[in-house]
């Protein structure tokens, strides 16, 4: 990163944020459904991530694919802007001073922590609200009387009857799975683009081609960064809905505890639920965050090194 760019950088966090949603919120409808219901004793099960989805468009249309939804914009784009200003700011002030182009992972990996510890605290009460509202479908075992008719709804209902900590619950998983996840996701995405760069900007000459050059790159290191995120976190995510989404307030909170639980009964699948539509999501959800976090930066004059 260059010279700080102050509130540029979160601009550019937020629009990468938005494109995240609308490009794989389906997804993630589908796989938080499969770790609610294919985990629990008895109940409706499905048999794969398109089984599930088709499910969802028959009975509810693609309107129940984007259940939810309203929250995950608000909270991923504001956890977005804060994840990638964080980063770009903690990464630049670790790199001051260091006479390499190369990727460091002593600036690298702190600096995606603390991005997704800070974010954590937003994810949170947002990602509980989503999942509340992805697993009341029709075809969720959640009586009529008891669903949410909105984001906040849900929201309201929660803090009476759980109080204002039962909007967080799941706090210490979800900061656990961003704390990993994000290191992994940076990681991945900064390395792979480094050496990306070394190879196919050699041969690109003309500026349209660079251009062309640099969405590719973009892709593919989103892409990558983001299966790199869930295939680290994956039973941390299972964990954290079914803490989130448990009808009975005094439910176990460890995601240990819940993950050996759920080992018990659906053994190592059963950790892993939903890891299809995760996987599927992650490319292109990710490939557009950064494609679209790249392309904002280049047009609000913040140089990407």
């Amino acid at each position: 990163m260059a010279a700080s760019s102050g509130y540029k950088e979160y601009v550019a966090g937020l629009v990468a944020g938005v494109a995240t949603v609308i490009t794989g919120h389906p997804f993630d409808t589908v796989k938080v459904k499969l770790q609610k219901h294919n985990t629990e004793v008895g109940g409706i099960k499905y048999r794969n991530g398109l089984h599930c989805a088709a499910r969802v468009l028959q009975t509810e249309g693609v309107r129940g694919l984007y259940r939810g939804a309203t929250s995950s914009f608000v909270g991923m784009a504001f956890e977005s802007s804060l994840l990638f200003g964080i980063y770009s700011q903690t990464k630049q002030s670790l790199q001051r001073g260091l006479q390499t182009d190369l990727p460091q992972p002593k600036v690298i990996i702190p600096a995606a922590a603390y991005g997704g510890a800070i974010i954590s605290f937003v994810l949170c009460p947002s990602e509980l609200v989503k999942c509340r509202m992805q697993v009341q479908g029709t075809d969720s075992a959640v009586p009529k009387s008891s669903r949410y008719s909105g984001p906040l709804d849900c929201a309201i209902k929660t803090v009476k009857a759980e109080g204002v900590t039962g909007i967080f619950r799941g706090g210490f998983t979800t900061l656990l799975r961003e704390l990993i996840g994000n290191a992994f996701f940076f990681s991945t995405y900064e390395y792979v683009r480094h050496y990306m760069h070394l190879q196919l900007h050699r041969n690109s000459d003309s500026s349209r081609h660079r251009h062309l050059v640099d969405i590719g790159i973009g892709i593919v290191t989103g892409g990558l960064g983001g299966v790199a995120f869930w295939s680290a976190v994956l039973p941390l995510d299972v964990a954290k809905t079914i803490i989130q989404t448990a009808p009975d307030r005094d439910a176990p909170r460890n995601p240990f505890r819940v993950l050996s639980s759920i080992y018990e009964r659906a053994g190592l699948r059963g950790c892993y639920a939903g890891f299809g539509p995760t996987l599927v999501r992650a490319f292109p959800a990710n490939a557009a965050a950064i494609v679209t976090w790249e392309l904002a930066m280049k047009v609000l004059g913040i140089r990407h090194d």
